[in-house]
């Protein structure tokens, strides 16, 4: 597909935003266009064939990445609205992971946009105190939200106002020490048997296989992946850590098979436009997998890690071995994984067994 014989323009089609692509008709410019983005649509209306407005998409057509940030704060009061560009600013400066600044700016766009014209550096503790019982009183935010918010409103006063640490007491809401979900070995095969879409099977069985973050399945590229010495690198993972774990025999075959039918170029899993796989519709394929084998537990695709780490521990695996391949900062948080199958007392009898 030349890019030069067609030309690309922003619009917005069934309240949707989208990329117009034109061109003076040709039989041969069209089915260049099929072939490259085979979800492209005619529109009879504009008159002229149209791709969602992506981030993947514009790279693939090597169009300028449209700016979200400068525009949602146009949104807010402008007496505010430098605050929220500052904000992000610091956070790709401190290299923040898209993540967390995606966290930390919707948490402060929210007060930003209640705040009004009122501007947010004037803000003092009895304010910002009465803010966050708002948040949990009437909109009922729950312990992990009020977190994230509290960590963007504290880096917002300490790193870009640059007031001191903890210039406001704060009381930090105590999580709910839950336990992982998991599913059984039964039903792993289960979920990888009723998914007969290749390239869905390879990414849910990538995430229970190595116990993988569903951002570090979409994230991984060819040339991560080692089968000679039968290892994957994990680049950059959670708090900015490599690790290497290992690929595991049974998925070898299937891996070949699935990149002669696809030919990814740059990322293991791309999505259709290029790019990375999305992380949302990796999680829709296991919520579809799930309702397909019939399994009924409440659980994400984050599940699958909680699976392998918790598999591991019930085949006798070390727990250092399995902190060491989960890139856990701290022993405390894999030994969370005894509280679901503590091995020592699957051993153990119960009297009623002695009577």
């Amino acid at each position: 597909m030349d890019f030069n014989k067609y030309t690309f323009d922003v619009a917005v089609h069934n309240q949707k935003k989208v990329i117009l692509v034109k061109f003076d008709y040709d039989i041969a410019l069209k089915n260049a266009l099929r072939q490259r983005f085979p979800s492209a649509r005619w529109s009879a209306s504009k008159k002229s064939w149209y791709l969602p407005d992506l981030p993947s998409v514009r790279k693939a057509l090597n169009l300028k990445p449209q700016n979200t940030v400068a525009e949602k704060a146009k949104r807010l009061h402008m007496v505010n609205q430098q605050a929220y560009l500052d904000l992000n600013e610091q956070l790709t400066l401190k290299r923040y992971s898209q993540s967390t600044k995606r966290i930390y700016l919707a948490e402060f766009y929210h007060l930003l946009n209640l705040l009004d014209d009122y501007y947010v550096g004037d803000l003092n503790p009895k304010r910002l105190k009465d803010y966050f019982l708002y948040c949990i009183k009437v909109k009922k935010m729950g312990e992990r939200k009020m977190n994230g918010k509290i960590n963007a409103i504290k880096f917002y006063f300490e790193q870009v106002l640059h007031r001191p640490k903890m210039f406001f007491d704060i009381p930090r809401p105590k999580k709910p020490q839950t336990l992982p979900k998991m599913l059984s070995k039964s039903e792993v095969k289960k979920l990888f048997r009723v998914t007969t879409n290749l390239k869905h099977r390879i990414a849910l069985q990538l995430s229970y296989g190595m116990g993988l973050r569903v951002s570090e399945v979409v994230g991984l590229k060819i040339n991560d992946i080692d089968s000679k010495r039968m290892v994957v690198h994990v680049k950059g993972a959670k708090g900015k850590k490599d690790r290497y774990v290992p690929l595991p025999k049974s998925i070898l075959p299937a891996l070949r098979e699935y990149y002669k039918m696809y030919r990814p170029k740059l990322y293991l899993l791309e999505g259709q436009y290029g790019g990375a796989y999305a992380v949302s519709s990796l999680q829709q394929v296991f919520k579809n997998a799930m309702k397909k084998a019939r399994i009924k537990k409440e659980i994400g695709i984050h599940g699958l890690r909680h699976s392998y780490a918790t598999h591991l521990l019930e085949s006798g695996a070390d727990m250092r071995f399995i902190q060491e391949l989960l890139g856990h900062n701290s022993i405390k948080t894999t030994q969370v994984y005894t509280k679901v199958t503590p091995r020592s007392k699957s051993k153990i009898t119960s009297p009623l067994d002695s009577l």
